[in-house]
Order: C-alpha cells, then structure tokens, then sequence
C-alpha cells in the first residue's frame, strides 16, 4: 500500500514541486482538492476541482490527484453529512444507506435526485460550514511542509555528489 501511495501520490506531487510549482500554490491545490472532494453530490467532484484550479490558477493535476485520493471519504462522509444536515435544519430522518444511494442513482437518476433533494441541500449546507475550515488547516499544515520538501530538493540537487 506505501509504495502505491508513494507511486501514485507522494512522487507526482513531489514532481509538480520540481517542476516550479510553488508550495504554497501546491498547498492550495492539495487543501482544495481534499474539501471539494468530500462534496457531497457523488459525480461533482471533478468538474468542481477543475473549475476551482482554473479559476484560482492552481494546480489542475494535483488538485485531481488529490480529489481521486479522498473519494472513499467523500463516501465514508455522505450519510454523517446527510445526518448533520437532519440535525441542522431539524428535517426528518431519511432512512438510507450508500448502496441505497448508488442503486438509485443507477435505476433512475431524476427519481434519486428528486427523493434526495432536500437531504443532500442540507448535507450540502453542512458540507460548506465545514469544507473552510478543513481547507485553512490542510494549508496551514502543507504549506510548510512542502517548502521544507523544496527545500531538501533544492539543497540536495546544490550539494556534490
């Protein structure tokens, strides 16, 4: 499992910084590619990291590789969020689990869409109470992180062999 995550996760971002990326933009884009990849709105989470790259001249691959990382917690966060969001607005209890949600997805997408409407508003409230706060501490966390990372590169890459 390490070495995929090193394959798939450390080296490509670990690459990007070579590349000129700044840390604090990498920072940016790992923070945001995590609170938009939690969304609770399964299949949004991609379009919503492209748009948020492209307008904030981040990072589109690290902020997608990072998305594609957190979807099994944008899963494990769905019902929490769907609950919070009952508790938030004081909604009634809408007794339904992950495989329920992708079945009806599945069957009829309008059907699921108009029976989770006001459930998935509600988590989606929660979801942005919630989502800055995530984003600020990812940042504050990565940021220096990924400068001393850059630096280690940068100093290593100096020093004779």
């Amino acid at each position: 499992m390490s070495s995929f995550l090193q394959r798939k996760l450390v080296r490509p971002i670990s690459d990007l910084l070579k590349q000129g990326v700044t840390p604090e933009k990498m920072a940016l884009s790992l923070a945001l590619g995590t609170a938009l990849g939690i969304f609770p709105v399964l299949g949004s989470t991609t379009a919503l990291c492209a748009i948020a790259a492209l307008a904030l001249g981040l990072n589109l691959p690290a902020i997608q590789i990072v998305n594609y990382f957190v979807y099994p917690a944008q899963i494990a966060l769905l019902i929490p969020f769907f609950r919070l969001g009952e508790r938030l607005f004081r909604a009634p209890h809408l007794a339904i689990s992950v495989p329920q949600i992708y079945a009806m997805l599945h069957g009829n997408v309008w059907s699921a869409i108009r029976l989770l409407w006001t459930t998935t508003w509600h988590a989606i409230v929660v979801w942005s109470l919630a989502a800055p706060i995530i984003a600020a501490v990812m940042y504050v966390v990565l940021a220096p992180l990924l400068r001393r990372v850059l630096r280690r590169r940068v100093t290593s890459a100096v020093e004779p062999a």
